[in-house]
Order: structure tokens, then C-alpha cells, then sequence
């Protein structure tokens, strides 16, 4: 079974090398829309694949530093990149370009990373990211599955490749997110306790 979260954001970036003069030549934004599609096998103890809820702390916050972010390619003219850096407060810094193909990409291989190191407490088992949608336009949209992301020949992704300005990481509900991700720490979910089961045990009906 899958499940659909939208997330929005703004963002602004200079796609080089593309065939649009003005997208590779001048910086220009975009309103973004994500899906961000959870599939498993079974369902939780509440009969969910993933509560919603639960995306709305880590997986909402790293992808939320993109709004009203400029993001470029760590391998951009260094001076473009210095400029940035310099009249933004709002930037990341990413080792591929950022298109829409690649956001998708991006986002899909953050997400997982989050699941992965999450520690599950109210019956999930397998849920994994199905695919992220990354919609740039009203018109046009990247889709992104689990094989494109292991896919070297789209630009290998390593978590120590990103770069999040100080605004961005100042702003996560976790100020220690990325450094949780890159040292492999745990993020755990809350607690639940089993009410209707355990009024039913009480009441002898199971």
C-alpha cells in the first residue's frame, strides 16, 4: 500500500548546462510542489503505512530548507558560488545541479536516510520511500524511483556532499539533524500506547 505527503516550497537556482538560455545564464525561481509517496507491506498499529504526522518533524524540516533557499552546484563558478553564499542567508549547497530531476533525486535519498535511522515504535515494518515527485511547474514535473537514486551516472549523492547554510540548520526543529544523518544516530519516533487493545485484553475480548 502507498501513501502521498505534498509538501511546497520556494526556491531559486541556475540550472547550468540546460538548453534554455535563460535557465542556464540567470538565476530564477520556482514554486515547488513534492509528493512524497511511503510504501509498505502492512500497516502500523493505528492501520497506517506511516502516520502523516510523523512526517511533519525531520523528513518536513530537511526538505523545508529548500524555501526560499538559493541552491547552486558545488561545482558552479567559485565566484558565483562566494556570491551566493555571500548575499544569502538561506543556501545549500548540493553535488549535483539543481534541476528538477535532481531535487526529486535529492529529496528521495534524504527521506530514505531519515526512515532508514528511524527507530519505528507503533508497528511499522518496511515502509520506504516509493518514489518523490518533484513538481516545478503547473505543467512539468521529475519523478524519482529507488533505482535512479543508486544511479552514479545521474551524479553519485553522499550525505557529506551537502552543505546547509547556518540560517537553513538554525531553523530545523533538530538542530543536529544533519549531523544525526551523517553519524548514523537514531531518530525515534514517539511512544504509543496500546489503548484499545489493552481496554480489550481488560475486557476479555482478546
Amino acid at each position: 500500500m502507498r501513501i502521498r505527503k505534498l509538501f511546497k516550497f520556494e526556491n531559486a537556482h541556475i540550472v547550468r548546462n540546460c538548453s534554455s538560455e535563460r535557465c542556464k545564464h540567470s538565476i530564477h525561481g520556482h514554486s515547488y510542489q513534492i509528493e512524497l509517496i511511503l510504501e509498505a507491506t502492512r500497516l502500523d498499529h493505528g492501520q497506517m503505512v506511516y502516520d502523516f504526522g510523523l512526517l511533519k518533524s525531520s523528513i518536513k524540516d530537511i526538505i523545508d530548507s529548500f524555501d526560499h533557499a538559493i541552491c547552486f552546484w558545488n561545482k558552479d563558478d567559485p565566484e558565483y558560488v562566494a556570491a551566493c553564499k555571500k548575499f544569502s542567508a538561506r543556501w545549500i549547497s548540493l553535488p549535483v545541479s539543481p534541476s528538477a530531476e535532481q531535487f526529486s533525486r535529492v529529496i528521495f535519498f534524504w527521506a530514505q536516510e531519515i526512515l532508514r535511522q528511524t527507530q519505528m515504535q507503533n508497528g511499522e515494518a518496511d515502509v520506504c520511500v516509493y518514489s518523490v515527485i518533484a513538481h516545478e511547474t503547473a505543467t512539468g514535473y521529475a519523478q524519482c524511483f529507488a533505482d535512479d537514486v543508486a544511479n552514479d551516472q545521474m551524479g553519485k549523492l553522499v550525505l557529506e556532499d551537502f552543505e546547509f547554510s547556518e540560517q537553513v540548520r538554525a531553523e530545523w526543529t533538530d538542530s543536529e539533524l544533519y549531523a544525526k544523518l551523517m553519524g548514523g544516530e537514531s531518530f525515534t519516533n514517539p511512544t504509543v500506547t496500546m489503548q484499545v487493545q489493552t481496554e480489550q485484553v481488560q475486557a476479555g475480548s482478546i
